[in-house]
């Protein structure tokens, strides 16, 4: 067995919700010890199946058993006990963090709220939260209702949010710091999965988005369903040329995805025959030939026999009998720790001594101030790893070339009426602020030697290319760390660095479609639905965790590595109840659209006004009765009808009962819980002026003004900057790369 990257840190859990206990599977996953605090009863979960099969008496439900391999468990929550602990984590509003504090003020306290503690409490679920979010407001059939995402995967961002801040803040105690309380947000957490569609509006001068879904996207195929997935205008053409459909590349709006919903019925009756008569697995191998991102719709029967996944051993066994995800992270160095059982009820004997706590001196460094990071990610799901480590201090450094900027600087649409209108790409400045911009070609013998001089000074290399990408640059893991032996490189593909899938080409919606998120997602009686990219920003959060994880075996050691996270993993992950109750029970998850599981009373209902809608769910005996008391025993689809979405959410609220009007995600900058918690901070950008920008999931801390300092850079702003600074070039030098092509500003050709 290696060595684990957290061995020696100390975590107390408490609270039973998946956020919280996700967050402790991370870091027991780590090397961390877990110690988790539960009523006499035991945790709520224990007794919690997914798709509702009945337990045994005396078995834990798998879904625990997955969450909680490898922990220990304590039913009274001690001063003794958390005098031992170096990070405490909540998810239950009661806990005293500044009590905690206090007490230990090298400790670091995690809480998972609705709306964070900052905000007045209120009635709240997963369901309620996305639809405030926005996240729910933009998917479905405008013909139907708005649709939610399956699967709880809002538990899951915030427990990995949870994670990365947790260790984030324990690199300044390290560092002689103070500990401190990170206040988070599950509505925060949520809203980072949607794709910043207030920028969209803002920034290409468009209406708030309305309700679609892409064109095409989940389709019949002649034995199933095929998930189609294209980002950019290329994979369209090669698309309807596989097809045999070659009129529709002649429409010059189908090259962006926006403009494809007006055309649906033309697309869909197009390329039907010609997916009807091909199977799903015929269509995939055809795809991956011309590089199309299109896949398998995976669901827990199926899943886990890929041959992809079975080939890499994705799939571990569990003590408790069943097979699970392994951590979606593969260190060169380091190991994970083995999956051991779940603990019982009762007192595991925890005989942790105190931790020793000498005065503290209030710092204003953010707590990953000194960290340097070369970023050289695209797209969502890099750019939103480092902008994590950007927000809690990092020097990023963004590198990008003339000759291919970041490509969601100009994917899904650009502006007509600017000259520089790469610079308007709506997800490029949501996930790119407090970074700098360098341009460098690293096909050139010179733009290669400064990479190399940036590298031998960083603490880590960031990418999210194809695996075969960094080794013609001829910048591979093993180059790197020959430059820096205490560099972490970390590299994020797709489908991983070997296996029968590792060309494939990937995105978060193929990932969604393959780990069974789309499955779920739905009405029952119509096809999958995608999630739309909301599994980009979550498996971002999971790679600036395991980066974090990395740094701190790196502090200890003195040890470089590789780090791979291939975003398939970070996706199964977070929907492995699904593969895992299918071994144990036989039953497949099933999508239920948007309503729960028995007795709940739960769906989007339509309410007064032009397609106005409001989300309900009342779980519990308690919401029931109090939702029954509101209605006063009316009918509650004839109640709502005559009322308006936001009046009676706020009536359910106010008696106990989650509720949430669904709005578009361009418009939750209203939100007032959002602006009361200081989410959105505004910057001005040199080109598109001011505007709002999202910050990480938690309060502010330690008296900072705020969490983003620097607007998202312009293509290759800081070159001179960085390159004087960190390379020591002069003048005349820069002036040199300009005129090569090595540097620049604009991108080549235009």
């Amino acid at each position: 067995m290696r060595e684990t990257p957290l061995d020696g840190l100390r975590v107390v859990q408490i609270g039973g919700r998946i956020a919280g206990a996700y967050c402790g599977k991370l870091l027991t996953d780590a090397g961390a010890d877990v110690v988790t605090v539960e009523p006499p009863g035991g945790d709520p979960l224990r007794r919690h199946t997914v798709t509702g099969a009945p337990l045994e008496p005396g078995r834990d439900a798998p879904l625990f058993s997955y969450l909680n391999a490898g922990k220990r468990t304590v039913t009274t929550l001690s001063d003794t006990l958390l005098a031992g602990a170096d990070i405490v984590v909540a998810d239950r509003a009661d806990f005293d963090a500044d009590h905690q504090l206090h007490r230990s003020p090298r400790c670091v306290i995690v809480s998972i709220t609705p709306f964070g503690r900052t905000c007045p409490d209120r009635a709240a679920n997963e369901f309620t939260l996305q639809a405030e979010s926005g996240l729910t407001g933009f998917r479905g059939d405008p013909s139907g209702p708005p649709i939610s995402i399956g699967g709880d995967l809002g538990e899951y961002m915030a427990g990995v949010w949870a994670a990365f801040g947790a260790l984030a803040l324990h690199r300044r105690v390290r560092g002689g710091g103070p500990g401190g309380h990170l206040d988070l947000s599950m509505l925060e957490a949520i809203t980072l999965m949607q794709s910043a569609e207030w920028l969209h509006s803002a920034l290409m001068r468009v209406p708030p988005v309305r309700r679609s879904v892409e064109v095409p996207s989940i389709e019949p195929a002649k034995d199933g369903y095929v998930g189609i997935s294209m980002v950019t205008g290329q994979q369209w053409l090669d698309f309807v040329a596989m097809v045999e459909c070659p009129e529709l590349a002649e429409i010059p709006e189908l090259r962006f995805q926006l403009g494809r919903w007006d055309y649906r019925d033309l697309i869909r009756e197009r390329i039907d025959p010609w997916l009807r008569a091909r199977t799903v697995a015929e269509i995939v191998e055809l795809g991956q030939l011309l590089r199309l991102p299109l896949a398998p719709i995976g669901n827990g029967a199926t899943i886990a026999e890929m041959d992809h996944l079975r080939e890499r051993g994705v799939h571990v066994d569990n003590p408790a009998g069943f097979r699970q995800p392994r951590p979606p992270w593969l260190m060169s160095a380091a190991g994970p720790a083995p999956v051991r059982p779940a603990p019982g009820v009762g007192d595991s004997g925890i005989d942790w001594s105190p931790r020793e706590h000498s005065p503290v001196q209030p710092t204003g460094r953010l707590p990953l101030a000194g960290v340097r990071v070369v970023d050289l990610t695209a797209f969502w799901a890099g750019p939103a790893a480092t902008h994590a480590l950007g927000a809690f201090g990092a020097d990023v450094i963004k590198i990008e070339s003339i000759q291919r900027p970041d490509g969601i600087r100009y994917s899904g649409g650009m502006r007509s009426d600017v000259d520089d209108w790469w610079e308007y790409g709506w997800v490029f400045h949501a996930m790119n602020t407090n970074k700098r911009s360098v341009t460098l070609d690293l096909q050139s013998e010179q733009g290669r030697r400064l990479f190399e001089e940036l590298v031998r000074g960083a603490d880590a290399v960031v990418e999210n290319f194809s695996p075969r990408v960094m080794e013609q640059f001829g910048l591979g893991a093993d180059a790197l760390l020959g430059l820096n032996p205490r560099l972490v490189v970390m590299r994020m593909p797709a489908f991983g660095l070997d296996g029968p899938w590792r060309d494939r080409v990937g995105f978060a919606p193929t990932m969604e479609q393959i780990a069974g998120l789309a499955w779920v997602t739905g009405l029952p009686d119509g096809p999958p639905v995608a999630p739309r990219g909301a599994c980009d920003p979550l498996a971002g959060a999971h790679a600036a965790f395991a980066l974090l994880a990395a740094l701190e075996f790196t502090e200890r050691t003195g040890t470089g590595q590789l780090v791979e996270v291939p975003m398939i993993e970070s996706v199964l992950n977070v929907t492995a109840a699904q593969t895992i109750e299918f071994e144990v029970f036989g039953r497949v998850l099933q999508r239920r659209g948007n309503q729960g599981t028995p007795p709940a009373v739960q769906d989007i209902y339509r309410c007064a006004g032009e397609d106005a809608w409001v989300a309900v769910s009342a779980r519990t005996e308690a919401e029931r009765a109090a939702l029954a008391q509101v209605t006063a025993g009316a009918d509650l689809a004839d109640w709502l009808a005559r009322r308006d979405a936001g009046g009676a959410a706020e009536m359910l609220v106010a008696a106990g009962v989650p509720a949430a009007a669904v709005v578009s995600p361009s418009l939750v900058t209203d939100n007032p819980r959002l602006r009361h918690r200081g989410f959105f901070e505004a910057l001005d950008h040199p080109r598109t002026g001011e505007n709002l920008y999202p910050c990480p999931p938690f309060a502010r801390f330690d008296c900072h003004d705020g969490w983003l300092r620097l607007p998202p850079p312009t293509l290759g702003q800081h070159t001179a900057e960085v390159l004087t600074e960190l390379c020591g070039l002069s003048a005349a030098e820069l002036d040199r790369l300009a005129a090569d092509g090595v540097t620049g500003t604009r991108p080549k050709g235009l």
